[in-house]
């Protein structure tokens, strides 16, 4: 099997078969028939997403049964392809046969209760065995460098297979297209690096250290993003979901008409749906289907995707996402006052409900580029909660016109939040910016640990970097969106092991509402603070490096301890704790004997601490 064929054919065949499929296609009987399946994909396409869906199932799987298990379905496939009538199996939707096929191995132990289950059980059973956390495979270890390059020069290894099979069980939850497309970025960086047969050992290794972030990059990216939506899906349902998507496209696409809005919200729901759920080939294939209809209709939607619609299709989807938003039609009323002031507002509502309010947030959306997504949900919200008030029978003559000043005062809150936080950082830099964050989460959510805290607070610093430079109509989709993905991880990990009860209700209770429930929330006083043992406080020489990022990590761990043996410290004693403990490290790191000095000064410093906190 050559595996570097079957990505390149990826790459430049276009599921021509596909495009001509109409969008009822998705509820005729035989849409998951396996021979359909194998006549669009084409056999590389079809054994490539094959190898990549038994991957992410049985993560713990070798290579070669996943190779095997890949090669079975498509011979299977491509019977079917030939005379579907001739065997039953052919007639099984997708999902059942590569389920079958798994359930059909031996020695696969932790599949023998999921495989005792009927569909559409046993499916549910196999997705909930998948495994994204970090440590659940060994980490990727990268070959030697210039072993690498002779079995890439030579052929004698399916190496770019091979990383699709070490990329997809580490990933069981990435779609199929960013596992393929990593693959080129992959080959690539294999044929640049091994190009000259007269690099030296130290080179190639440099030429890997260089390039590898850059193969990497989109599936930290998307693979957060994917398990963030799929996050949103699964919380909150599908009609969040779809008005978090009609927001979105509404202001890509400010000039499309409400009816092909609504069309490809749909679509991109069902899509998501699929692919949340784990069914990579309906998924690819959805996706395949709104890349088509977007850049076929580029006329009636957007005058920025052009490019973008001209590169090659595993590259289309990344690009339109991150394109500029249309220019919005000459014309469009600043406002939409037909949604207060229609006498038969009442009465559409009535009727119409959901439809009613998609149009709102759609017609708000397209003339409000320089708000967030989810600053779109939250107006939203507010729209449909005046309505329920206000279409009551007694309600007031003017009541529909408080919700003006109502949404006045929530935008002004919003972009108050954003701007005081990006004057915070821009007068402390990232580091001292980072540390009032971690004042803030570890007096929140206690619970994490010192690594979560530093990672998350991490995170939302280089969100100030990334957003606080730009304009003032760029500052709040860029800072709350990426903020967003950040909310949606801790409310993930809250979920797999359950932080507090405050975080449990903003992570339950509001999508829209999640960021300033998230701000509101005030000291766990429920939590009990950690105990004064020896080793929470522990001072070594390791203090006095002169790497800069070290000293600052190990800070930032005794900021965090003490915060949680001390929840109720002031910004005072923390001032008065910090300058004893800098004049401490400057003295111990002048001595010749410093971790001396650091035994015997310890004690000290939290002795005269603990009467500062006391205090």
């Amino acid at each position: 099997m050559n595996w570097r064929t079957i990505i390149y054919v990826i790459l430049l065949v276009s599921l021509t078969v596909v495009k001509a499929l109409p969008r009822s296609y998705r509820d005729i009987e035989e849409k998951n028939s396996i021979g359909r399946r194998f006549s669009q994909l084409q056999e590389n396409n079809f054994k490539a997403i094959a190898m990549i869906m038994f991957a992410q199932y049985v993560q713990e799987g070798t290579f070669g049964k996943a190779v095997k298990m890949a090669e079975d379905v498509t011979d299977l496939a491509k019977r079917c392809a030939a005379a579907a009538r001739a065997n039953p199996d052919c007639l099984k939707p997708l999902d059942r046969i590569f389920l079958d096929t798994i359930c059909q191995e031996e020695n696969l132990p932790r599949f023998t209760d999921c495989c005792t289950k009927k569909d559409p059980e046993r499916n549910d059973c196999f997705l909930s065995l998948k495994n994204s956390s970090r440590g659940f495979i060994s980490p990727f270890e990268r070959p030697n460098a210039e072993a690498a390059c002779k079995n890439h020069s030579q052929h004698q290894l399916p190496l770019t297979g091979y990383f699709i099979y070490e990329v997809s069980r580490r990933h069981p939850f990435l779609y199929a297209p960013t596992i393929l497309s990593v693959a080129l970025r992959y080959d690539e960086m294999m044929k640049n690096c091994c190009g000259s047969a007269e690099h030296p050992t130290q080179k190639l290794e440099e030429c890997f250290q260089r390039q590898a972030p850059k193969v990497m990059k989109p599936i930290k990216e998307d693979g957060l993003r994917q398990e963030h939506t799929c996050g949103i899906l699964k919380k909150f349902g599908e009609r969040t979901l779809k008005a978090l998507k009609l927001a979105q496209i509404s202001q890509k696409f400010p000039k499309a008409d409400f009816a092909t809005v609504n069309k490809l919200v749909m679509d991109i729901a069902n899509m998501h749906a699929d692919c949340c759920r784990g069914d990579m080939l309906d998924c690819m294939h959805d996706r395949e289907e709104i890349l088509h209809y977007v850049c076929t209709n580029q006329d009636i939607l957007s005058s920025k995707i052009k490019k973008c619609c001209e590169k090659p299709l595993l590259q289309r989807s990344e690009c339109i996402v991150n394109a500029e938003n249309d220019d919005k039609p000459a014309g469009l009323s600043p406002h939409v006052r037909e949604f207060i002031e229609d006498k038969g507002i009442c009465e559409r509502f009535a009727q119409e409900k959901d439809m009613h309010l998609a149009r709102f947030l759609y017609e708000y959306s397209r003339r409000h580029p320089e708000f967030s997504a989810q600053m779109l949900l939250r107006i939203g919200k507010g729209y449909e909660d005046l309505l329920k008030e206000c279409c009551k029978t007694g309600a007031p003559d003017d009541c529909c016109s408080r919700g003006e000043e109502e949404l006045k005062k929530h935008i002004y809150e919003t972009e108050t939040v954003m701007k005081t936080s990006c004057d915070i950082y821009k007068e402390k830099g990232d580091y001292y910016f980072q540390n009032e964050l971690l004042m803030s989460f570890t007096k929140k959510m206690p619970q994490l640990t010192t690594a979560e805290l530093i990672k998350f607070t991490k995170q939302m610093t280089t969100i100030g970097a990334k957003c606080c430079q730009l304009s003032q109509d760029k500052l709040l989709p860029c800072a709350e969106e990426n903020l967003d993905l950040v909310l949606g991880e801790i409310c993930r990990r809250h979920l797999t092991d359950p932080i507090n009860p405050g975080v449990c209700h903003c992570c339950s209770s509001s999508y829209a509402l999640r960021r300033p429930c998230m701000g509101k929330l005030e000291m766990d006083e429920n939590y009990v603070p950690l105990a004064l043992t020896p080793g929470l406080f522990a001072f070594h020489e390791g203090l006095c490096t002169t790497e800069e990022e070290k000293l600052q990590h190990k800070k930032q761990e005794m900021l965090i301890n003490l915060i949680k043996y001390k929840p109720h410290i002031t910004q005072e004693q923390l001032s008065s704790v910090t300058a004893a403990f800098t004049a401490m490290r400057e003295r111990c790191c002048k001595e010749e004997n410093r971790e001396a000095c650091f035994l015997q000064e310890g004690p000290e410093l939290i002795k005269r601490s603990e009467k500062m906190l006391s205090a």
